[in-house]
C-alpha cells in the first residue's frame, strides 16, 4: 500500500471527482469526498468507512469551505492533497454570452477554486508539505469557438496554478494543473449549459461546436478511470509535473499550438524585440 495521503476533492458526484475519489479509497488511501449533495456520494464511502468521509461543499458557499476543511483536519489531522474538480461548462459565442449565466461559471469554476485553496493552504504550509491539483482543460490553453466564457475560467485557472506553483514550491507544496481533452464525464451532458437565444451568424462557428459536443457525448475517447490513475500517479511522483495533458485529442492539440505559437513568435520577432527603448549607445 502506497502512503496514506489524505485527499480533499471537490465535486465528486460524476465525472472526474467521483473516479478519482474511488481510486483513492482502492489503494487504501484516505478521501474527504464531497458534493453539494452528499446523498450522491454516500456510496463512495459506504465501503469504505474508516478511510472516508463525505462532506457537503459547494464551493460557492464560504460556511460549506469552512466546515468541511474542519471535518477533514478534525477525523485526519490535515489535508495532503487538495483537488479543485468542481465545475462545469457554458457554451456560447461571446455575444450570445448572458452576463448571470457567465458569472455564475466564473463563481464556481475560478472564485470558487480560490475560496478551496485559500481554506487549505494554512495547513499545507504549517506541515511544510502538500499538493494542489486544479482541473482545468485544454480549453485552458486553447480557445474554441463557441466556449469563449469557459476557456476564460480555465485560462484563470492555469495563471493560478503557475502562480502558486512560484509561491508555495519553498514550502514544499507541489501543485498540478490538469488539462484533460474529451473525456466520457458529464460535461457534455447534463452538467452543460447553453445560451437561451443563439444568433444565426455564428451557426457555422458556435454553432458548430454546440452540435459537435452535444454529439458526441458519451462518446469521448478519453476514460474518466484512466485519468484519475494518471493524476494519482502524478501526485505520487518524486517530481511532480506543472502541466499534465490527458487523451490524445487534447496532446496533439497542444502541440499545434505550442509550434504555431513558436513560428507566430519567430515571424514577429524584429516588432516585438523593436517596442523597447534603443539600448544606450544605438
Amino acid at each position: 500500500m502506497t502512503d496514506s495521503k489524505v485527499w480533499l476533492i471537490t465535486g465528486c458526484s460524476t465525472g472526474f471527482g467521483r473516479e478519482l475519489a474511488g481510486a483513492v479509497l482502492r489503494r487504501g488511501q484516505r478521501a474527504v469526498i464531497t458534493a453539494r449533495n452528499p446523498a450522491t456520494v454516500e456510496d463512495l464511502a459506504a465501503s469504505h468507512p474508516k478511510q472516508a468521509l463525505v462532506a457537503a461543499l459547494d464551493v460557492t458557499d464560504a460556511a460549506q469551505i469552512e466546515e468541511a476543511v474542519r471535518l477533514a483536519e478534525a477525523k485526519f489531522g490535515g489535508i495532503d492533497v487538495l483537488v479543485n474538480n468542481a465545475g462545469y461548462g457554458y457554451l456560447a459565442a461571446i455575444e450570445e454570452g448572458e452576463e448571470d449565466e457567465v458569472r455564475a461559471m466564473f463563481e464556481a469554476n475560478v472564485f470558487g477554486l480560490l475560496a478551496v485553496t485559500r481554506a487549505v493552504l494554512p495547513g499545507m504550509r504549517k506541515r511544510r508539505k502538500g499538493h494542489v491539483v486544479n482541473i482545468s482543460s485544454v480549453g485552458g490553453l486553447i480557445g474554441f469557438p463557441g466556449i469563449g466564457y469557459y476557456n476564460a475560467t480555465k485560462f484563470a485557472v492555469e495563471g493560478i496554478s503557475e502562480a502558486l506553483a512560484k509561491e508555495a514550491a519553498s514550502l514544499g507544496i507541489h501543485v498540478t494543473v490538469v488539462e484533460p481533452g474529451p473525456f466520457r464525464t458529464d460535461w457534455a451532458g447534463r452538467s452543460l449549459r447553453t445560451p437561451k437565444t443563439a444568433i444565426d451568424d455564428y451557426a457555422p462557428t458556435a454553432g458548430a461546436r454546440r452540435d459537435m459536443v452535444s454529439g458526441y457525448s458519451g462518446k469521448q475517447p478519453g476514460d474518466p478511470a484512466r485519468a484519475a490513475e494518471a493524476i494519482i500517479g502524478a501526485v505520487e511522483a518524486t517530481d511532480p509535473p506543472l502541466h499534465l495533458v490527458l487523451g490524445r485529442p487534447a496532446y496533439d492539440a497542444v502541440r499545434a499550438k505550442l509550434q504555431e505559437f513558436s513560428s507566430e513568435l519567430e515571424n514577429w520577432r524584429g516588432i516585438s524585440l523593436g517596442a523597447d527603448f534603443p539600448a544606450d549607445g544605438a
